[in-house]
């Protein structure tokens, strides 16, 4: 009996903090992607056919007006099927099309409207990061790194300078700045003679320091040539409340900060500089997404946001299958003036359909390797 009433706890455990957030998780990124291609749709009148979130047999499904909203039992996607947008495939359901059908088919839009609804999907994971910070700083304030000092090394520059442990850097340059990462930053880009303007105790004063040069780690794991003045934080914290304008200015910064952070880390895998082994995929997701919310249900917003700025740029890239790739597409006709050939385009789909085969079967190794580990 005791056996029993573990296994039980075990599981409502897994289910509560592990299953149910991840399928809240990835549910919200999808259905705010197939909305991006759904709402744009209707603006340019597409008829919409179906718009399903999840893959598979339909565990509830409804038609509305012209369309069939689905929920399905594989929770690791989504689409929207318009009218016309596999013009080469038969449609069991495909009656002939009336005048305005034809009117409305997604194949017979001008190359830029089905562009804007095929660039939709991603742009409205971005927009959902955008509205998760926005909610998220309005709520709990900026949570950063102040900018007190908590050890000065002797013999550096900020030693000679006469700083001190207890000390707060106010501003670089006359700059003001906000927080640790922020003064780290200013004094990196500095090789000449800077002014800081320090506050000890309650008196405020102003000290000249010329960096010396030096290499530090960045996020990769690269060694970059950076000035340094010898200090290293304090290590402490506080919560800066936002108004309304505030929140959305750090939004923005943020959702801007994870969009380039996502493209570099493309950029560095391609280079070799981030390992393959780093890449993870839904049983990754669902592991950060558990040891979140064990310690916090808030802690899956930001996580949220930045994987849902992950699936957007990824979305983007032109291979074939995703969004990216038929933009690649459309943007072609637009130049030439026709579509590419279905031949050609069902070729280039292939290779796109195996190159994310591969990409998935990696991901899930690296995914399996991690929990064995």
């Amino acid at each position: 009996m005791h056996i029993i009433s573990e296994f039980f706890q075990v599981a409502s455990h897994i289910v509560i903090y592990y299953l149910l957030p991840f399928v809240v998780v990835l549910g919200v990124m999808i259905f705010f992607h197939e909305l991006g291609h759904f709402i744009t749709a209707k603006y340019f009148r597409v008829k919409v056919l179906k718009f399903a979130l999840g893959f598979g047999p339909k565990i509830v499904a409804k038609e509305a007006g012209e369309t069939e909203y689905s929920i399905r039992y594989v929770p690791l996607g989504g689409f929207v099927k318009m009218l016309g947008e596999d013009e080469d495939e038969e449609d069991e359901d495909s009656k002939p099309l009336t005048p305005d059908d034809m009117e409305r088919a997604f194949n017979n839009q001008h190359p830029l409207k089905r562009i804007a609804i095929v660039a939709a999907g991603p742009l409205f994971n971005l927009v959902l990061a955008f509205f998760l910070f926005c909610g998220m700083f309005l709520i709990a304030g900026n949570y950063i790194m102040t900018s007190e000092i908590g050890q000065v090394k002797a013999g550096s520059p900020a030693d000679k300078a006469g700083l001190k442990a207890g000390d707060v850097v106010v501003s670089v340059q006359g700059q003001a700045i906000d927080g640790w990462e922020d003064l780290k930053g200013q004094i990196q880009k500095q090789y000449e003679l800077i002014k800081l303007t320090v506050r000890r105790a309650d008196r405020l004063f102003d000290v000249t320091i010329i960096p010396e040069e030096g290499t530090a780690i960045n996020e990769f794991g690269e060694e970059i040539r950076s000035a340094q003045i010898g200090i290293v934080a304090a290590g402490k914290y506080e919560v800066i409340e936002l108004g309304a304008w505030l929140a959305i200015k750090e939004s923005i910064k943020e959702t801007w900060k994870w969009i380039k952070l996502t493209c570099l880390v493309v950029v560095k895998l391609f280079q070799g500089v981030v390992s393959i082994r780093t890449v993870g995929g839904p049983i990754m997701i669902g592991q950060l997404t558990g040891q979140l919310a064990e310690e916090s249900f808030s802690n899956l917003i930001p996580f949220m946001a930045v994987i849902s700025i992950n699936l957007g740029i990824l979305n983007l890239f032109p291979i074939p299958i995703l969004d990216g790739g038929v933009i690649i597409f459309l943007f072609i006709e637009l130049i030439l003036g026709r579509p590419i050939s279905i031949r050609k385009r069902e070729l280039a789909q292939k290779i796109g359909l195996s190159l994310l085969i591969i990409l998935m079967m990696i991901v899930f190794y690296n995914d399996i390797l991690r929990l064995f580990q």
